[in-house]
């Protein structure tokens, strides 16, 4: 008896096509993992691809599986993914049948607690650093009293109750109030649009540009306050050409606004106190110093006197002043006579001097000398004019000559030449002769034409009583057919009296 195998038996187990059975798998385990949230850290992080989507794994120290965020997904993260940070993501349990694996589709995305973010927050404080948006040199000073004040907080909490407050005790100033949220996904968006608008104020303009501007919020946890820790924030807080206060939280709570502000307040009442002085302080120091002012006039004004008084005491009579001049007048009036001799006789021997060198240079002795360089250059002269015309006459001796050769060969040239043409002329002309109509009707031959000039050029054309004009070699005249078909020609006039005898004669 035959036994068969199991591997060959057959079952009640249905057949799978690999497709249907991967459907079947991912059916499966999304409707048993819908909706789960994973804790672990980022592994193997490959920022968006070219199609916009996040791919990397979740792992902790026994497992790890795949993760994807869609890329509609990945634009509206508050927390984006960075290698090794560690986070809850939340999302649902597939499967990828071309790879025969599982992984999570995400939804959202925390980071695991205080810690994480804390990491997350040190990497974006060493980035920002590094492109020197935290350096002290591009902070600007607070001006001492500013004239308008802008707030960036939200217009229903305490922090700008205070604000207004405290500055209404200290300094009353114009305040504009641009209106946030502080806490929430749209908060670091809306900050940074109210620092870049209150930078685009005009100066001059209907709404006045603020002097200085306080970012203020309340305290908060960690959670509470990262709008104020997001990178366009910082980036807003750093370009803005107006000075800037940072007042968020409480004193220990630190954000990274603060490093970008140009001036950090501990709260928002403490911003309020750094932008203004305090008035009556104020009035107080201007009256102590005008006190002071007055004193130290009066002061300086009883000392000048007094050395006024003991300067004229030690001031001398005017005898005593002019005592001195006169006697160095005197002194002077002695000395004059003797000087002016000497004077006198240095100016003679200059003169003798002068004298002699004068006459060393006199224009007789320059004429002399400028006559007998003038005989030189006559002789040169005239030497140089001799060789140029004799040079002159030899050239036009020898173009004469040239000229009287070229000529004689011009004139025998022009005289073939015509010779030449006036052959061809001849024998065109004998030629044209020969060809003309006269030297046809020469021979013998004549032209009738009829009444309108037509030539007759057969007897059925001439009909009886019909005009001729009968044209011969040596003239034409007229003659008229006779009746019937007898080409009976009458004279119409005489032949001319100036024909040459031995003529053609009368054919009628």
């Amino acid at each position: 008896m035959d036994i068969e195998s199991p591997e060959t038996k057959p079952g009640n187990a249905p057949e799978w096509s690999v497709s249907d059975l991967s459907g079947a798998l991912k059916r499966t385990l999304e409707d048993a993992f819908g909706f789960v949230r994973v804790r672990g850290e980022i592994s193997g992080y490959r920022g968006p691809v070219a199609s916009g989507h996040v791919y990397f794994s979740l792992k902790d120290q026994n497992a790890k599986i795949d993760a994807v965020i869609w890329k509609g997904v990945f634009g509206r993260l508050k927390t984006r993914p960075q290698e090794g940070l560690e986070v809850i993501a939340t999302g649902k349990i597939t499967t990828f049948a071309g790879k025969s694996s599982y992984q999570i589709i995400i939804d959202s995305l925390e980071p695991a607690g205080i810690g994480a973010l804390m990491a997350l927050l040190e990497e974006r404080r060493r980035k920002l650093a590094a492109e020197g948006l935290f350096a002290e040199e591009r902070k600007q000073l607070i001006p001492y009293l500013p004239r308008v004040v802008g707030v960036i907080t939200s217009p229903t909490g305490a922090v700008i109750r205070d604000i207004l407050h405290r500055l209404e005790d200290r300094f009353p100033r114009h305040v504009l109030v641009w209106p946030v949220r502080v806490q929430g996904e749209t908060s670091a968006a809306e900050v940074a649009a109210a620092i870049a608008g209150f930078n685009a104020l005009p100066e001059g303009g209907r709404i006045p540009r603020p002097d200085v501007i306080i970012v203020a919020r309340g305290g908060g946890s960690l959670e509470d306050l990262m709008g104020f820790n997001e990178e366009v924030v910082v980036r807003a807080a750093a370009a803005s050409l107006i000075p800037l206060v940072s007042a968020v939280g409480h004193e220990t709570d630190v954000t990274l606004i603060d490093h970008a502000a140009d001036l950090r307040a501990p709260t928002p009442t403490g911003a309020a106190e750094k932008v203004v002085p305090v008035r009556a302080d104020l009035m107080a120091q201007i009256a102590d110093l005008s006190r002071r002012q007055a004193g130290a006039i009066r002061r300086l004004s009883d000392r000048r006197r007094s050395d006024l008084r003991a300067l004229a005491r030690a001031l001398p009579g005017p005898e005593a002043v002019l005592s001195g001049p006169r006697q160095r007048l005197d002194l002077a009036a002695a000395r004059l006579a003797p000087a002016l001799a000497r004077n006198a006789r240095v100016h003679e021997q200059q003169l003798v001097l002068l004298t002699r060198r004068l006459d060393a240079r006199s224009p007789r002795v320059t004429l002399a000398r400028l006559r007998a360089e003038l005989a030189g250059f006559s002789r040169v002269l005239a030497a140089a004019r001799t060789n140029a015309i004799t040079a002159e006459r030899t050239r036009v001796s020898t173009l004469r000559e040239r000229l009287g050769v070229l000529a004689s060969r011009a004139e025998r040239s022009f005289g073939q030449g015509l010779s030449r043409r006036r052959d061809r002329l001849d024998s065109v002309w004998t030629l044209a002769r020969s060809l003309g109509p006269e030297a046809v009707l020469a021979r013998g031959y004549a032209l009738v034409r009829d009444g309108s000039g037509a030539l007759v050029r057969g007897v059925a054309q001439a009909t009886p009583g019909l005009a001729l004009s009968v044209q011969l070699a040596d003239g034409r005249f007229e003659a008229t057919v006779a009746g019937g078909g007898d080409a009976s020609l009458k004279p119409a006039r005489s032949p001319r009296r100036d024909a040459p005898p031995g003529g053609q004669g009368d054919l009628f």
